[in-house]
């Protein structure tokens, strides 16, 4: 089962590098270090912190944001030690540098899906849509650049829309039980 699974992200990279262009490459490179430590996301949760009415929506990235580094980054890549397919296969153009990190599943798409999550509860459509498109390009230019399967970009969508929804879930049934005046 592993095997046709690994054939499919196999054939799935060789037919996106087929469509690799000067002027997508430079937008996929982009969208990736956008979402480089989480720095796009980290960006967006600043104006939601500083305004008193959306704070509580702020708190929300923020707590979906660390869950999903803990589960994705520290956890479950240390469990699982796949190895990234810049690393394992014949790459004639890397475009970008190739992490030294383990590839399942994609941090960047698991930070991204945990802002989706969370805008998904707590946002109007207006913002939602924003931050879902963003979080698609994201995550479709890691496997544009060869840094990541699909395989790892789905795991990274499932987990963080799962950290996101839950961090909304339970900021607004734990917290305020422990911190009344929240």
């Amino acid at each position: 089962m592993f095997g046709r699974i690994q054939n499919i992200d196999n054939r799935v990279l060789d037919n996106i590098s087929r469509i690799h262009k000067p002027a997508l490459n430079k937008i996929m490179i982009t969208a990736s270090r956008a979402g480089n430590a989480g720095i796009v996301w980290w960006a967006i949760c600043l104006p939601f912190l500083i305004n008193s009415n959306w704070r509580a929506t702020g708190a929300n990235f923020v707590f979906g944001l660390a869950w999903a580094h803990l589960m994705g980054e520290i956890i479950i890549k240390h469990i699982v030690k796949r190895v990234r397919p810049c690393h394992t296969l014949d790459d004639d153009e890397q475009l970008i540098d190739r992490p030294r990190f383990y590839s399942f599943p994609s941090g960047h798409t698991t930070a991204s899906f945990a802002m989706v999550g969370v805008a998904l509860m707590r946002c109007k459509v207006i913002t939602f849509m924003p931050i879902l498109m963003l979080a698609m390009l994201i995550a479709f230019s890691r496997i544009y650049l060869r840094v990541h399967y699909l395989t790892d970009v789905i795991a990274g969508m499932i987990l963080g829309l799962t950290c996101g929804i839950c961090s909304v879930l339970i900021f607004n049934t734990v917290v305020p039980m422990w911190f009344p005046m929240v």
